[in-house]
């Protein structure tokens, strides 16, 4: 809640924000055109490492590599993405969200450049990791700028918007770059990826003001000075001891120290890894069912990816109901509902994803039609959405005193699955077979599908004998 006059004790020369400057006071239109462009901004991420897919022949002939090697493009791009919240989480708290957003987005745009114009796989390979990194700020910051701008009471809409992108993005990329790479040079999808940040990089710029509190202040009272004089206006982080680079160890080694002394953390990071790892790997898998079993090309096979895609969107569509729920449970526990109510989603999405994956299984003999495939697929996608929502939305309540560690394990570990999967795809679906493969992923989902029915009867006494969550 930003720090207002009128709810807080007099100081004489502490700064406070007056109600005007409250970014939860700008127009509703302001609102939401910065809430589309971040969300816009993250599906260009998103999207980003997924483009990769369908180029992936093209740079093994250009740059005499094998497909495996070219595989790593979208495995180094989505490792990125898992390592940079690690180092972009720390510097938003001390430079506020716009200049990290801008720098970053910055430097992800001149990532984009040589890639499009890499003269060697060495290149090509080195700056897709990065972009990756320099991207991820979108992925880790930008719920942050979200929740400036509402209030607890109006933030589920805009939350909802921004939270779709992620997931929409990866499914988004290979539905462009089959129709880029159908028809055009394969670097053409980078330079069209390029193009797109550029204009939501100036989008950023035009519409998305500074929202966290805490540099609004500083700004305040850095004005005050200089138009006053008065040299002892202050605002709280100007007191701030804290270090930089003391901030950024502690990022960096909380939450792999959470994943090891937290088995409720470990298991449930685990199960969105997995389940992420699957969803990268289907990238290198939908290619090898359609093209091999039912003679698909590179545009109609990316077209493949929309079920997926249709399964997220029908899940978000569901919301207002979850929220009816989550409503229901809070004013059943006085207002005070624990954090095991968030894994109610978590349950039907921990059946949804085994239901799909099995029903895919058993689709993918080359008799069956493709169309089976496809709506066996969206079971898959709804799950994916009700799995991460409700994994997401537990560990910031349940880990609260370190929410953005908790947040930061479970994204370290999902990219780390999401990069090595991809790598490993084809020749297990070469020697499995398209439906052994498949039945397996959908076997190891189903191990885990418990979980959130386990931690929903003992989450409760798990944290209390957690010293995270008691910290």
């Amino acid at each position: 809640m930003p720090e207002l006059k009128e709810n807080l004790p007099a100081d004489s020369f502490r700064v406070y924000l007056d109600l005007h400057e409250n970014p939860q006071e700008l127009p509703v239109i302001r609102k939401w055109a910065a809430v589309l462009a971040i969300s816009c901004a993250s599906l260009c991420v998103a999207s980003s490492s997924s483009m990769a897919v369908f180029a992936e022949d093209g740079v093994a002939q250009e740059f005499r590599i094998s497909r495996l090697v070219s595989v790593l493009s979208l495995s180094l791009f989505v490792e990125g993405l898992g390592l940079g919240p690690l180092l972009v989480g720390p510097l938003s708290e001390v430079y506020g969200r716009n200049l990290v957003y801008r720098i970053s987005y910055g430097l992800f745009f001149l990532c984009s450049f040589p890639v499009a114009f890499a003269p060697n796989a060495g290149v090509f390979l080195v700056f897709r990791f990065l972009g990756g990194f320099c991207g991820s700020a979108f992925l880790s910051v930008a719920g942050g700028s979200i929740s400036d701008l509402f209030s607890d009471s109006t933030v589920a809409n805009p939350m909802a918007v921004y939270t779709i992108s992620p997931f929409i993005g990866p499914v988004l990329g290979p539905l462009l770059s089959g129709f880029i790479n159908q028809n055009l040079y394969w670097r053409w999808t980078f330079r069209i990826q390029t193009i797109w940040v550029f204009i939501q990089y100036i989008a950023l710029f035009i519409l998305v003001p500074e929202t966290y509190t805490p540099i609004l202040l500083r700004k305040k009272a850095r004005r005050l000075r200089e138009d006053t004089g008065i040299t002892t206006y202050w605002a709280p982080l100007d007191r701030e001891n804290s270090h930089l680079l003391t901030a950024i160890a502690i990022s960096c080694y909380r939450p792999f120290q959470l994943m090891i002394f937290d088995r409720m953390a470990l298991l449930l990071n685990l199960w969105t890894a997995l389940i992420l790892g699957i969803l990268y790997l289907a990238f290198q898998a939908f290619p090898i069912i359609f093209v091999n079993n039912h003679g698909f090309n590179v545009q109609s096979t990316g077209l493949t990816f929309l079920g997926i895609g249709l399964g997220m969107i029908l899940a978000i569509s569901s919301q207002p109901y979850w929220n009816r729920l989550f409503a229901h449970e809070a004013d059943r526990h006085r207002g005070q509902p624990p954090p095991e109510v968030r894994l109610l989603m978590g349950k039907l999405g921990g059946v949804l994803v085994p239901v799909g994956l099995f029903w895919m299984a058993f689709s993918t003999y080359p008799r069956v039609p493709w169309i089976v495939i496809i709506i066996a697929s969206i079971p898959f996608g709804a799950g994916i959405y009700f799995v991460f929502t409700s994994t997401f939305t537990y560990l910031v309540t349940a880990y609260r005193p370190i929410a953005a560690s908790a947040m930061a394990s479970n994204s370290a570990l999902r990219s780390a699955f999401a990069a090595v999967f991809p790598i490993f795809a084809r020749p297990m679906y070469l020697k499995l077979g398209t439906v052994g493969a498949t039945a397996l992923l959908a076997g190891l989902t189903t191990l885990m599908a418990p979980l959130p029915f386990i931690f929903y009867k003992i989450g409760a006494r798990l944290r209390a004998q957690s010293r995270f969550t008691a910290e």
